[in-house]
């Protein structure tokens, strides 16, 4: 058993609420088994082992009320998420049930866990670091198998072991330099300067890598929003609707009948994406309402994390095209890919014209061809929306180190920044004194990403981000 540093017991319904099969209450705590075992009836709860399930009923001592016939499963101190005595009472999932027996919970002493307290417990306990307790979070909400996979592998420790074997190796540095300071007045080096190089080399590398990997990470976590813009008649909608699978927009064949927006979301390959079909793009709108359309369209392609920018194959030059993309996307670092469409009314050749001078041009943009209306093309469309994504990356996120929590990113930008700043400061022979102190921020950089250095208002911001049950 390991001294826990809480005085009371929680509990809190740790599966969905509404109507179910079963329902799993959940209490930790030092009175966890104690406060069961006053309102469970089989006898010997207090001395059971830990990782053991008891059959029985629980009933209202007081008014002898029979409320549920429940299992119980038993963990205790330290080998339970927590490590706390832990109790996990299964019932039916009743919400009349559920609420019965967390009112009684409450009665007997208990008191109604707060958002992630759980999980809190179990990071201020020891069991896992602050990285892993947000994964908790991340896993809970995972909804394809690479946001999946990413989860458990920051959940298992790998980001955590990745920054921890960092900051190891720079704290050795650090205090080299603070031996310099506290023997200033005898102007002694310890700190190897050519080898605090080298490894700042290493460590910059390291942290600008896991930088560069929260681009695919936040489209992994939160998916990318892609806007189909083009001229009216261009097929948009019917592409949407091709994307989806199901008839989600109008199709006519009257131009600007989409007047705002339409979107849903689609999984490809595990990456969410978000479709926003727009209104049709022209100098003169038809009405008012169209150019309040139009206008919209161009406001939403600013927001946009991909563009396709859809043309009929048979109206239009690749000219024309490229023209048009570089007006829409004027002043934005956006990705693009042109998609050419309708081409089962155009002829082979056509086809092979177009791409041939399209793919001449200075700045290249990703052309697809596909016949919206009747679904052709659309997997080569499919295989250049993921490469646009960095898509070929996504084979290696099993093993990779793949940043998807803004929190992380921004303490990882904060530690490039002082790992500069030292680097800078090794190049125009800079102070001691300087060198310790940029080199200190970039340790406590690094060091708030596993909670190794954090504050009461950082905890509290990351954890009621959870479910009251985890």
């Amino acid at each position: 058993m390991v001294q826990t540093i809480f005085s009371d017991t929680i509990v809190a319904l740790s599966t969905p609420p509404g109507a179910g099969a079963l329902a799993v209450i959940r209490l930790s705590g030092p009175a966890a088994i104690e406060i069961t075992a006053t309102v469970f009836s089989k006898k010997g709860l207090l001395t059971a082992p830990g990782h053991s399930l008891h059959y029985g009923t629980l009933r209202d001592p007081e008014t002898s009320q029979l409320l549920d016939e429940v299992v119980v499963a038993l963990y205790r101190n330290p080998r339970s998420f927590t490590r706390e005595d832990v109790v996990e009472i299964s019932c039916h999932g009743s919400d009349y049930v559920v609420r019965q027996v967390l009112a009684l919970l409450l009665r007997k002493g208990a008191r109604l866990a707060e958002a992630g307290e759980f999980t809190k417990r179990a990071f201020l306990h020891g069991a896992m670091d602050l990285a892993q307790a947000e994964a908790v979070a991340d896993l809970i909400a995972s909804d394809s198998a690479i946001s999946h996979r990413v989860a458990l592998n920051q959940l298992r420790g790998g980001f955590s072991q990745e920054l921890r074997a960092l900051r190891a190796r720079l704290i050795k540095f650090a205090a080299l330099l603070e031996l310099e300071l506290d023997f200033g007045e005898e102007d002694v080096e310890f700190a190897d300067r050519s080898g605090l190089a080298l490894l700042l080399a290493e460590v910059r590398g390291v942290v600008g890598g896991l930088l560069r990997s929260f681009e695919l990470g936040n489209v992994i976590k939160n998916g990318i929003t892609a806007v189909i813009a083009g001229r009216p008649n261009a097929g948009k909608s019917t592409l949407l609707n091709a994307l989806l699978r199901e008839e989600r927009a109008i199709v006519s064949a009257i131009p600007g009948t989409t007047r705002d927006f339409i979107e849903d979301e689609v999984s490809l390959e595990g990456i969410r994406f978000r479709f926003v079909d727009t209104a049709g793009l022209r100098d003169n709108p038809a009405d008012e309402i169209e150019a309040i359309g139009v206008s919209r369209t161009r406001q939403r392609v600013r927001q946009a994390a991909l563009l396709l920018y859809l043309f009929d194959l048979t109206e239009v030059t690749p000219a024309e095209v490229r023209s048009e993309i570089e007006a829409l996307t004027e002043g934005l670092h956006l990705p693009v890919v042109a998609v050419g469409n309708k081409t089962d009314l155009a002829s082979p050749e056509t086809q092979a014209s177009f791409m041939a001078a399209f793919g001449r041009a200075a700045q290249p943009v990703p052309l697809v061809l596909v016949a919206a209306g009747p679904k052709q093309g659309l997997d080569a469309l499919q295989t250049t929306l993921l490469a646009q994504v960095r898509g070929s990356d996504l084979e290696n996120t099993a093993s990779a180190t793949i940043v998807t929590n803004v929190r992380h990113a921004r303490a990882l930008e904060t530690a490039a920044a002082h790992l500069a700043a030292v680097q800078a400061g090794l190049d125009t022979n800079r102070g001691t004194e300087l060198l310790a102190a940029d080199l200190r921020h970039a340790l406590a950089a690094l060091g708030e990403i596993t909670g190794e250095i954090s504050s009461e208002d950082l905890l509290t911001s990351i954890f009621t981000e959870f479910c009251i049950g985890k």
